[in-house]
């Protein structure tokens, strides 16, 4: 892999044919074989575009998700998705009407086998994919069943190692965990949340990391960072944590983040997803500007160590901005090789 090798959080936007756009939890605009088809042909379309855009490890975009969360619970059986129930999630910051766990969990069967043998077969670069976090499952979920956040999170990760070790059987190279509650629950990350994630990755030998961040694009999330003040520390109390883990890489916003890009140190010894593309804004960056991120954080990491990436998933984007956006990323990062080299 080059120096400054670039990948994605992990969703795009998905074509209007597929399902409406520029939303969250956007209808399917087919069903059945036809939806099936869709699926594949937006997959295939996301990986070449990807490509064209010259990133290094690509994804299968989430093409075949509504949710990033609700795509892995939708092959859970204990979950009651008829007993829907609105909570506060993300310690309040939104409310939503989630799915209820009424009984002990287990699979149905393989989650996301049809997507990632796809793109295996149709891409000879890097594949990485994503699967919702012990923690930010247990947040988005309501449990009438476990009677603890602990025990509950524990079970959700024996489910995801199973698929993650699937997932690698089927030449998956990098498994990514991705975790907005980690910036949230800072306490019980430390306690609770990083073993959750060991267990998760339990047995396997690919590549793995976990995604931290303050949200989508969306207006919640972007209000709710207004509130926080000029400067968001709460990764300085988890990142020694997750220095000390065995989770092999961490996706950190830091494009117009309040992240003092300073605290990427307190991750020494960790490959870092820096991510270099604004999710909440439409403007799309020039490379400079992404080579100019990039340069900031070889001041507070081994070169070696960097990956260029995206704040976070793009699924409620445009999808003109985004593929713009993602070509900013490639020809950026093509440029800090030329500048940090």
């Amino acid at each position: 892999m080059p120096l400054f090798a670039t990948t994605i959080a992990g969703s795009l936007p998905k074509p209007a044919w597929l399902a409406e756009p520029n939303r969250l939890w956007a209808p399917w605009r087919a069903a059945g074989a036809a939806l099936a088809d869709a699926k594949r042909d937006a997959t295939l379309l996301a990986l070449k575009l990807q490509e064209d855009c010259g990133i290094d490890t690509v994804t299968d975009g989430e093409q075949s998700r509504q949710h990033f969360v609700h795509g892995f619970l939708e092959f859970v059986d204990g979950i009651d998705f008829a007993r829907k129930v609105e909570i506060g999630i993300r310690a309040d910051r939104y409310k939503a009407m989630v799915p209820t766990v009424t009984s002990a969990l287990r699979l149905k069967t393989r989650v996301h086998a049809r997507e990632a043998q796809l793109a295996r077969a149709h891409t000879t670069r890097k594949l990485k994919f994503t699967l919702p976090g012990p923690m930010t499952i247990v947040d988005t979920v309501a449990d009438a069943h476990y009677g603890d956040r602990t025990k509950m999170a524990m079970a959700f990760a024996d489910l995801l190692n199973a698929e993650a070790r699937a997932l690698e059987a089927d030449g998956v190279d990098v498994i990514q965990f991705d975790e907005p509650a980690f910036n949230v629950y800072l306490r019980e990350v430390e306690e609770w949340g990083i073993d959750a994630l060991h267990r998760a990755i339990e047995g396997l030998t690919c590549t793995t990391a976990v995604h931290i961040c303050y949200g989508y694009g969306i207006k919640a999330n972007i209000d709710w960072k207004a509130t926080l003040g000029s400067e968001w520390r709460q990764y300085e109390q988890i990142f020694p944590a997750l220095a000390k883990s065995r989770i092999g890489q961490v996706s950190v916003e830091c494009r117009n983040s309040r992240v003092p890009i300073a605290l990427l140190k307190l991750l020494d010894g960790k490959d870092v997803q820096v991510g270099a593309i604004d999710v909440a804004s439409e403007k799309i960056e020039s490379p400079d500007e992404v080579a100019a991120v990039i340069g900031e954080a070889t001041k507070y990491l081994a070169k070696e160590s960097i990956i260029a990436g995206t704040n976070c998933g793009m699924a409620p984007m445009r999808w003109d901005i985004a593929f713009g956006k993602l070509g900013a990323l490639g020809k950026g990062a093509e440029l800090a090789r030329k500048r940090f080299a």
